[in-house]
């Protein structure tokens, strides 16, 4: 059995948080971001990094936690009921990102390992996490390499894997009472272990590494583009399709909230500004139904 290092995963993660603000920092060009230190009453604590009213970013927060506890939340046990009773601990780098410009797409990534564990049995531990992306006024060749990105860093995993993980994304970002995908997906997996914790801990590296190659040169071409009021309007009525979301399905945030995690840290999600707008349908020809008729759907890039 491969010896299991919470140590490593540890490291990785505070050194991602780290190189990701400042990749994003040095993208805005003006502003920077605020740091936080949190601790937890039940055990552990994280650091949480805010980015606001920047140049390129209206807002991007990149949250390091590190939480640990006796007793496993109910959400993390409804769909592994054997780890009722186990203490547990969960560690990950979490970061959504809400760019000024409509025509820069929004995105998320996030990193996480869970370990369960409980004297004289083995330890249950797995990797989770992805990246997706939700653009407003979507551009194909973005989209495309996006999930090209994405094929690449599988690719060495076993040649299912993007097709598997790539279908797992569209799946879970689902917004059922909408009939839609939340944006065009990318890569979403949990519960990994069955390749042993060495394969599975580098995988959850290329992933974590790979979202600013997939995310930063889509930013860097399009924020330049001229918009106007219309498509504000329309930005802030889909962003608040990721403030349903996240509020109604999202695993991570009801995992949090349960296991008394920091709750600026966990809804550090929501978007600054939101609208909703009774009976919206957007009109025929339009790029807005463009979004529609051809991205808030899964297809095969």
């Amino acid at each position: 059995m491969q010896d299991v290092s919470k140590q490593a995963v540890k490291a990785f993660l505070l050194d991602l948080q780290d190189r990701i603000c400042q990749a994003v920092e040095q993208q805005d060009g003006t502003a920077v971001f605020e740091q936080d230190q949190w601790e937890r009453k039940e055990g552990g604590g994280g650091r949480s990094r805010v980015l606001r009213q920047g140049l390129v970013f209206e807002q991007a927060g990149v949250n390091f936690s590190h939480v640990f506890g006796t007793k496993m939340p109910a959400s993390a046990t409804a769909h592994r009921p054997e780890l009722a009773g186990r203490s547990f601990e969960a560690m990950g780098v979490s970061l959504v990102i809400h760019p000024n410009n409509p025509y820069v797409p929004t995105s998320h990534a996030n990193v996480r390992f869970f370990i369960a564990e409980k004297e004289g049995e083995a330890p249950v531990w797995w990797f989770g996490g992805g990246f997706d992306l939700t653009p407003f006024y979507p551009f194909e060749e973005d989209c495309q390499h996006w999930h090209d990105t994405a094929k690449a860093l599988c690719a060495p995993y076993g040649e299912d894997v993007y097709q598997q993980h790539k279908e797992w994304c569209d799946k879970y970002f689902f917004l059922p009472h909408r009939n839609e995908t939340r944006g065009v997906g990318g890569l979403f997996f949990d519960d990994l272990n069955q390749w042993g914790f060495e394969k599975c801990f580098s995988y959850m590296q290329a992933v974590g590494n790979g979202y600013i190659d997939a995310y930063l040169p889509i930013v860097e071409k399009r924020h330049p583009t001229p918009f106007g009021e219309r498509e504000r309007n329309f930005q802030l009525y889909r962003r608040g399709r990721y403030v349903e979301f996240n509020l109604v399905y999202d695993r991570g945030t009801l995992f949090g909230l349960q296991s008394g995690g920091r709750t600026e840290s966990i809804l550090m999600s929501m978007p600054p500004l939101a609208r909703w707008e009774y009976c919206y349908e957007p009109e025929p020809g339009t790029p807005e139904a463009d979004l529609y008729q051809h991205y808030l759907k899964p297809r095969e890039w």
